[in-house]
């Protein structure tokens, strides 16, 4: 019985540890999570700006044409993939994962039909161990990375497509809603066929030099800061996955140091009460 106890109790004293790191684990996620969600809401201004000009320019203009904006039959699909570099996040990965691979796997019948990009360790092993074609990855990005830290992949998904070397580009990643809540979300980047909002804007623009050479510039970096918006979207999806992944982690431990307590004691009254049992027999025995 002794040596139950000796073991309930190390079990209580190992689940408090890991409450302690999960704790602490979900304090830091908390305090980058309020970081990013600020990061991703600074950016929107910038791209609604950049969006309302490309708008106007390829909605406005029927002699500025940019072969980004342009459809053309396609041979071979790009998939951007944004994970994290490690778990202990929930279904973050899995969930993008999971909707990518089945994705892949229902249009095309070859691995030669599409390549992959992507973002953070987790994918990367995971389309690695499946022997999918991955042309480019980027692992140890910063929790608060800026457009620096993500431009040489970026530029390299945009140049991969202006070279041919895929037709369309898709995008997949979570996308914030809430602390509590984030949404898979898949995004056409490549071609630039649709602007939201482009009928809207009461602006009005002169061009100079010329509206196809200001395309030939700005469209690549629109695309770039298209992908630099969702991972901003993707790392606050991320911090908030983690943080609630460790607080409902911390929970479950609370709630198994309280059954081990309550079997601990409930041990511990029965060894107190098969003890005074044998003094009173032994007693007994003595008369």
């Amino acid at each position: 019985m002794r040596v139950a106890l000796r073991d309930i109790k190390a079990r209580i004293d190992a689940t408090k540890k890991t409450m302690q790191i999960t704790k602490a684990m979900e304090m830091v996620s908390a305090a980058a999570l309020n970081r990013a969600e600020q990061n991703a809401k600074r950016f929107v201004p910038y791209m609604d700006k950049i969006q309302e000009v490309v708008s106007s320019i390829a909605s406005g203009s029927k002699s500025a044409r940019h072969p980004m904006l342009l459809s053309r039959p396609v041979k071979k699909t790009g998939y951007f993939v944004i994970t994290a570099d490690r778990g202990l996040a929930g279904a973050y990965n899995s969930n993008v994962l999971r909707h990518v691979f089945r994705t892949i796997k229902e249009r095309h019948q070859s691995p030669d039909e599409y390549a992959i990009i992507v973002v953070g360790k987790v994918g990367l092993n995971f389309f690695k161990s499946r022997n999918m074609p991955v042309l480019d990855s980027i692992t140890g990005l910063a929790d608060q990375p800026s457009f620096a830290d993500i431009k040489a992949i970026a530029s390299k998904a945009v140049n991969l497509y202006a070279n041919e070397t895929f037709d369309e580009l898709y995008m997949y990643y979570n996308h914030f809603v809430s602390a509590i809540q984030s949404e898979l979300t898949e995004k056409k980047v490549l071609p630039l066929a649709d602007f939201d909002g482009a009928s809207t804007s009461t602006a009005s623009y002169e061009y100079e030099p010329s509206e196809e050479e200001i395309l030939e510039v700005l469209l690549p970096q629109y695309a770039e800061s298209l992908i630099y918006g969702a991972l901003l979207d993707a790392k606050a999806a991320e911090h908030a996955s983690r943080m609630t992944a460790m607080r409902n982690a911390t929970d479950n431990a609370n709630e198994l140091i309280g059954q081990f307590t309550l079997t601990y004691n409930r041990e511990r009254q029965a060894a107190i009460t098969q003890e005074i049992t044998e003094i009173v027999g032994g007693v007994a025995a003595l008369e």
